[in-house]
């Protein structure tokens, strides 16, 4: 653009932001997409790691040699050779003797967590769901009109006695939760795993409860130190529903993932995800198939671990180097996530649009919970962005962090406040689907 300045692009940022009034983070990754901002916020895998070459090659083929039967309709509850390739997979997690029967091929992980909310929520109901959630998962409960009753986390994941507490206080009131929502394993938004000795407790706890469980599991197989922790569903067959996804290990593009259920309600989520999309895509089925069946997939994965391993350490470097005292983080042992806790007195939310002028995107806290809190949280994604990008953008961020600081010092609280600033539920602030 002949004759902007600097000062030019940062004034348009600051309107665009300031400007929002439908949701503030869903308008952010309009602005956060251009190449000059440096995003932190999106969720999405580094897709250009892998072969795809040879992946554009077997699409190509899925297309001549066998279009007649992958570009045809396909059944409700997936193809029976992708359901025997995802328990195959399922066993190198630790979940072992899994029937393809049992196995509901999804249009991602985001189906599945929608058929089981229109499964078992009806309005007014409870969830129980870890503070903070995924976004996503949040907006699918309340599309359902249930609330979610937030259960706090420590570095060590779920706390054992909140949930205790939860289910006690939600009996108190003469309710019952329907079930728990749970990311045990690189939670997203914050990047903590939970323990191994808790994840006995919690599912005793359950189990106690009558309380079933939802296990969202789409990074368990991104660990970079060991294997990471059973999952749930490993050690109790009875009550856990099990649901991945490939978006995060192999392409989130082709939205397939899947929901492993005990056999008893099996159909009704067939009937379910029927009426909902017909079908799953057949072509994008035959395609993760041909994937496990004929590609290197699992040193891609191994890839991707050493790829995101070096990218997180190159955060949470930067962030030791340059965030303010009082700014603390996770440190995550796999996945996508750094979860940052802002300097008392800081506002994710009211600062963004200051960050959006200095050219760097982050998610605000607020999103990942239900009643809108968060306000001191960001959360920071590491598997996009390369090292460099990624200390770039921790270096235009803590000086953001810095200026908000410094004006609070000498104008107090209202320096921080954007102008005709609302406040938001999750769902109005639910980001676009990146930030899965």
């Amino acid at each position: 653009m002949t004759g902007t300045t600097q000062d030019d692009y940062t004034d348009v940022y600051a309107r665009r932001v300031r400007g929002m009034t439908t949701s503030e983070i869903r308008a952010l990754f309009a602005v956060a997409s251009r190449p000059e901002v440096v995003s932190l916020a999106g969720g999405s895998p580094y897709i250009a790691a892998l072969p795809l070459d040879a992946v554009g090659e077997m699409l190509g083929r899925l297309g001549s040699e066998h279009g007649a039967v992958s570009l045809q309709y396909g059944i409700g509850q997936g193809t029976v050779e992708l359901r025997e390739r995802i328990c195959e997979v399922m066993a190198l997690s630790g979940i072992n003797g899994a029937s393809p029967d049992d196995v509901v091929v999804t249009v991602g992980g985001q189906q599945a967590i929608d058929l089981l909310a229109r499964l078992f929520l009806d309005p007014g109901d409870v969830v129980l769901a870890e503070g903070p959630s995924y976004v996503g998962a949040l907006g699918v409960f309340q599309a359902a009109q249930a609330q979610v009753h937030h259960v706090p986390m420590d570095e060590d994941g779920l706390i054992p006695e909140a949930l205790e507490e939860a289910i006690a206080t939600i009996a108190r009131s003469g309710r019952r939760a329907k079930f728990l929502y749970t990311i045990p394993t690189f939670q997203n938004p914050a990047g903590v795993t939970l323990s191994e000795e808790r994840r006995e407790r919690v599912l005793d706890i359950c189990e106690r409860a009558g309380l079933l469980v939802v296990e969202d599991d789409p990074y368990g197989m991104l660990s970079f130190e060991g294997d990471a922790p059973l999952p749930l569903r490993a050690r109790r067959r009875e009550g856990v529903f099990y649901v991945s996804t490939f978006s995060k290990t192999f392409a989130p593009g082709l939205r397939v993932g899947w929901i492993l259920a005990p056999h008893a309600v099996r159909e009704k989520l067939v009937m379910m995800s029927e009426a909902n999309v017909l079908c799953p895509s057949a072509f994008a089925q035959a395609a993760v198939t041909q994937y496990l069946t004929n590609m290197p997939w699992r040193e891609q994965v191994k890839s991707y671990r050493e790829i995101y391993r070096e990218r997180r350490d190159a955060l949470l470097g930067a962030l030791h180097d340059r965030m303010p005292a009082g700014t603390s983080w996770t440190h995550p042992t796999g996945g996508l996530f750094v979860w940052a806790t802002l300097p008392e007195g800081l506002d994710s939310k009211a600062m963004m649009p200051r960050a959006i002028a200095a050219r760097v995107a982050y998610v605000p806290g607020t999103g990942f919970y239900a009643d809108g809190t968060g306000t001191g949280n960001m959360r920071l994604n590491f598997s996009f962005s390369s090292p460099e990008r990624l200390r770039e953008g921790v270096r235009r961020l803590a000086g953001v962090m810095e200026q908000e600081l410094a004006m609070r010092a000498v104008f107090g609280a209202a320096a921080s406040q954007p102008h005709h600033r609302r406040r938001g539920t999750a769902a109005a602030d639910a980001p676009g689907p990146d930030l899965a």
